[in-house]
């Protein structure tokens, strides 16, 4: 009889569970706070504190506020963005013009006068050495200022407010709102931002900010939506309106990600994931001036090198497949060239091209070498550019020139816009298949985090090329 008065009293708990609302356990932490806050208004005096208290009060005012928090979340992603952006190309061109310009003629010489065999050195000096090099002049310049600022701006307590922002649009799709700084991460590196979703506690919300993490445009494919948007989408308003046009197309691209981080999100709960949505308290730290040359040093070692070493590990082997798929050959011609003719008609359909669908197979080790190697198929294909022989990247001289060998492989708009929303909807890099595994320690949903971007990817193009071609 007791049992069955304890099974009543659950029962009876989990019923009413559901009719005090969606909003009960918010309005509860509210009242809390509330009250919590009135006592201390009415016991606590401190000059300094009552100070302190009016300037971030009136700061939350605004950056929180439903008219200008998401408008100042946007301008200070756009200026960093911008700011990455400029502060990059002049550190970016002297890395290529040692790494690429010095450094490798140095070594193809020094291994033509030890007598190395021609495959040899091509395998490993023009294969795995400039995959690397590449990667390191145009990853390392952009990180090093991108996740410094990104650290600066989470140490002056700016982060806590754009999640706060965000709650609400995660909460409603089904997600938390601790995403928000995970999603934040993902924009310097997915697989950091796979490693930060365990500031959440629920193992069925943690793992929908692990599968939607991807949506987050990570440091290896802001370069292929910068230099794109600059030459093709730029290109279709005059000159003086090309940087601004540019920019805005990426960063619409990047708020593109986060919609359908919320789509996606909305879908998993609702389905395969479903469950109660959890409440968290988010209490906003107080404004601090932050620590500057500590935040600069921990960001460069602890961020920008270990992403850097990951990306570096993966791009070697990289490297050596794209020389050996250009040098190997089946029948008249090498496995490069056949992968893309045969991949050329789905490519069509997505209005993208084979070469684009094969620098994607050969890239998923490190999205900083899609670029490289879609001008180096392009050359390879059309014979039109710079380069030193079959496999071999190489870097060209201006973006006129790298617009001019794009075109040569028939590149045109569409192509351009759909290259840009498939680099959004793609697979994770091979460091973030990694993290995520470790993270969930299951394949299964691995492989989902792995095919699911994939399928909208196809999805989207698809339907972009199909309506541009009906209109155009």
């Amino acid at each position: 009889m007791k049992q069955n008065n304890i099974d009543h009293i659950i029962e009876l708990s989990n019923e009413l569970r559901w009719q005090i609302g969606d909003e009960f356990h918010d309005n509860l932490t509210e009242s809390i706070y509330a009250d919590a806050a009135d006592i201390v208004k009415d016991t606590v005096r401190s000059k300094d504190s009552e100070r302190r208290f009016r300037l971030d009060a009136k700061i939350d005012k605004i950056v929180t506020s439903k008219r200008f928090g998401f408008p100042i979340m946007f301008l200070i992603l756009g200026t960093v963005l911008w700011l990455t952006i400029q502060g990059a190309n002049y550190p970016s061109s002297l890395l290529a013009n040692l790494l690429l310009d010095i450094i490798h003629p140095a070594l193809k010489s020094g291994a033509a006068g030890l007598g190395m065999p021609w495959w040899l050195d091509g395998f490993l000096i023009d294969g795995v050495y400039l995959a690397v090099a590449w990667v390191i002049a145009v990853m390392l310049p952009p990180m090093a200022i991108f996740f410094p600022m990104f650290t600066l701006l989470e140490d002056f307590g700016y982060l806590p407010r754009v999640a706060f922002n965000l709650d609400a649009l995660f909460n409603k799709s089904g997600a938390h709102g601790k995403q928000a700084l995970t999603m934040s991460m993902g924009f310097g590196c997915n697989a950091a931002g796979v490693v930060a979703t365990r500031i959440i506690d629920s193992p069925r919300e943690r793992l929908i900010a692990i599968l939607t993490n991807n949506f987050s445009l990570c440091n290896g494919r802001w370069p292929t939506q910068i230099l794109i948007a600059t030459i093709f989408i730029g290109a279709v308003v005059p000159k003086s309106l090309s940087s601004f046009v540019s920019l805005l197309a990426v960063i619409g691209v990047a708020v593109l990600g986060m919609v359908f981080m919320f789509g996606v999100s909305w879908g998993l709960s609702k389905t395969v994931l479903k469950g109660e949505v959890s409440t968290f308290n988010l209490e906003l730290p107080p404004y601090r001036p932050p620590r500057f040359w500590k935040t600069i040093y921990t960001s460069l070692i602890d961020r920008t090198l270990i992403v850097l070493w990951r990306a570096i590990v993966f791009a070697a082997p990289a490297g050596a497949v794209i020389w050996l798929i250009s040098n190997i050959h089946i029948g008249n011609e090498s496995i490069a060239a056949w992968a893309i003719h045969s991949m050329d008609g789905f490519g069509f359909l997505l209005g993208l091209n084979g070469v684009i669908l094969l620098a994607y197979i050969v890239a998923i080790p490190a999205n900083e070498i899609v670029i490289p190697t879609i001008l180096m198929l392009t050359v390879l294909v059309t014979g039109v550019g710079v380069g030193e022989g079959a496999g071999v990247m190489f870097e060209l001289d201006s973006i006129n020139a790298t617009a001019d060998v794009l075109k040569a492989g028939g590149w045109t708009l569409l192509t351009a816009i759909n290259l840009m929303l498939f680099s959004l909807l793609h697979n994770p890099c091979s460091t973030t298949i990694y993290t995520i595994y470790k993270e969930t320690n299951s394949v299964k949903w691995t492989v989902v985090a792995s095919v699911m971007p994939v399928i909208l990817g196809f999805i989207v193009t698809f339907l972009v090329a199909q309506l541009w071609r009906l209109m155009f």
